[in-house]
């Protein structure tokens, strides 16, 4: 057991983020109360408070491990094997897998989250930005704005996932994004 500012972090701490990630994913991260924690855990206030400020704090915690999960389907390395841009569509709709398995009523919240997370929205412009920097090392695509097109694809990926999530089922959603994901990558490619 440790402390972080007064409030204790121990095992109690990681089952009351466990309860709140399925409270969120089985009936959204709205219906996450302190209340709804306690009678899940049977336990008291005391015990929640002696670990947390409020419900919130926990919530983050959540999304943080989520989109730590979300980036594995990113951060896998191209071997050089294979099509690189299959490889870069597969990673890209492998996200958009995951925002299934997260189920339709947490998703909303990891959406409205991912826009006020700059440091989940950096890791993700770095690494698309890394994967143009490859391609074009490789003379895989044309000069193109790295920056600027890194932020587009990120926009692109987050609006489609939290939309296909609530719309279509998995396979439909997945089939369609990889569609026009390879559509933006044939305006990048080297003719």
């Amino acid at each position: 057991m440790n402390e972080r500012n007064g409030l204790i972090r121990d095992a109690m701490s990681d089952k009351i983020v466990r309860a709140a990630g399925e409270i969120a994913q089985e009936c959204g991260s709205s219906a996450v109360t302190v209340r709804k924690i306690l009678q899940a855990l049977h336990i008291s206030n005391r015990v929640f408070y002696n670990r947390f400020h409020n419900v919130g704090e926990v919530l983050e915690i959540v999304y943080d491990e989520t989109a730590r999960k979300m980036r594995e389907n990113m951060a896998v390395e191209y071997d050089g094997k294979g099509d690189f841009f299959d490889y870069i569509t597969d990673c890209v709709a492998n996200t958009l897998l995951a925002s299934y398995e997260l189920k339709r009523q947490f998703n909303q919240y990891v959406f409205e989250n991912d826009s006020r997370s700059q440091e989940n929205y950096e890791w993700y412009v770095a690494r698309i930005k890394a994967l143009f920097e490859y391609a074009r090392k490789n003379d895989l695509i044309r000069e193109v704005d790295e920056e600027t097109l890194g932020y587009s694809i990120w926009c692109f990926c987050r609006g489609y996932n939290a939309d296909a999530v609530s719309r279509m089922p998995k396979e439909e959603a997945v089939e369609k994004f990889k569609y026009s994901f390879r559509i933006l990558l044939e305006g990048i490619k080297k003719k």
